[in-house]
């Protein structure tokens, strides 16, 4: 039975070199293994997402989040497990290694539910450039939460008492929690605009007495660029609080239009008219045609009232709207009819002279 060589019995550092090789080469294969590993399964991803496989997508982007730091801090205390140290160098090592495992463990965590929350949107079809914002809003409390809870179990872990700590966390949150209860309140309506999702970025709103385009969804307040060009800034809670109409997500938008036309135009033209606005309506790109018909004898005019819809897409309506008006007039044109303009009749009060009319 052959003996170990007298030069691997040298103590250095109060461990034979022997043991010394052998913590070099576990730290030389932890740091070469798991890299590997991660590359072979990102050459894979395309093809796992492919195939609708999210856990194995899943398990490469946690590989690709993994921190070389880290693995650094693994190999290291997977050689350390080779060696023997003193109480105080052992406990420096377990320090550094229960951060550095809760860091790695925090990052996981992130990864997943940043994963998660974008599949959800992915099936269900959202914009992903729309729901930035609130994937954003989620993301910042979700981590917030979870680097607490990170930091708390590693302390834990390292032997140090955190019961007075979360108690004192407690107190702490409920008078800051006080303190600013305003921003707290735009916070969490930040939190409900992100689930419930009344708008997203690029949506036409009308919030109260201010209509405009969403630009930005933020943690404590929504900015909305107004229609004559300047941005309004909103807390979070107000817009909550407000009556809210999204016309970006409205299908279609109804045009009313009255056209009035002189009393003098002959009966047959008059029964023209919705016939006539229906062709117009139905020229227009993208338009539904409702109804055309008298609504009211005025006092100057015959008034007609013709409702008709536009697909609201692409900024549509205006071009739409345009067109039809236009392709009324043509045709009112063609057809001899006139719309009417007010007028008013006035009397001369000298004997004798007869009344006279004027535009």
């Amino acid at each position: 039975m052959s003996s170990t060589p007298d030069f691997l019995k040298i103590i250095f550092l109060g461990n034979p070199l022997r043991d010394w090789l052998l913590a070099a080469a576990v730290f030389v294969v932890t740091l070469l293994v798991i890299p590997a590993l991660r590359g072979r399964l990102k050459a894979r991803r395309e093809k796992w997402r492919a195939q609708g496989a999210p856990w194995r997508e899943l398990a490469v982007l946690l590989l690709g989040r993994t921190s070389k730091l880290v693995l650094i801090v693994v190999a290291v205390w997977l050689a350390e497990k080779m060696l023997s140290w003193s109480p105080d160098v052992d406990r420096i090592f377990d320090v550094i290694i229960v951060f550095g495992i809760w860091m790695q463990v925090g990052l996981w965590v992130s990864t997943a539910l940043r994963f998660f929350i974008e599949h959800r949107q992915h099936r269900s079809g959202m914009d992903q450039a729309a729901v930035s914002s609130s994937v954003e809003i989620v993301m910042f409390l979700g981590q917030l939460m979870i680097w607490a809870v990170i930091l708390l179990v590693a302390l834990d872990n390292l032997g140090v008492n955190i019961t007075g700590l979360v108690a004192g966390l407690g107190v702490g949150g409920i008078a800051i929690a006080l303190a600013v209860q305003t921003v707290l309140g735009d916070v969490l309506g930040s939190l409900s605009i992100a689930f419930d999702k009344p708008f997203v970025v690029g949506d036409a709103v009308r919030i109260d007495d201010i209509e405009g385009t969403v630009e930005h969804v933020g943690i404590k307040s929504t900015r909305v660029r107004s229609v004559s060009g300047e941005q309004v800034v909103l807390a979070n809670a107000d817009v909550l609080k407000s009556r809210l109409r999204n016309m970006g997500r409205m299908p279609e938008r109804r045009v009313l239009t009255r056209l009035r036309l002189a009393y003098d135009t002959p009966m047959e033209k008059v029964r023209k008219v919705p016939a006539l606005v229906r062709e117009a309506v139905e020229s227009g790109q993208g338009a539904r045609f409702v109804s055309c018909y008298l609504a009211d004898i005025g006092q100057y005019a015959l008034e007609f009232e013709a409702i008709y819809f536009i697909a609201n897409r692409d900024g549509n309506v205006p071009r739409t709207t345009d067109a039809v008006n236009h392709g009324i007039l043509e045709r009112f044109a063609a057809a001899g009819i006139t719309l009417a303009y007010p007028t008013s009749r006035q009397f001369s009060l000298s004997a004798g002279a007869e009344p006279s009319a004027s535009a």
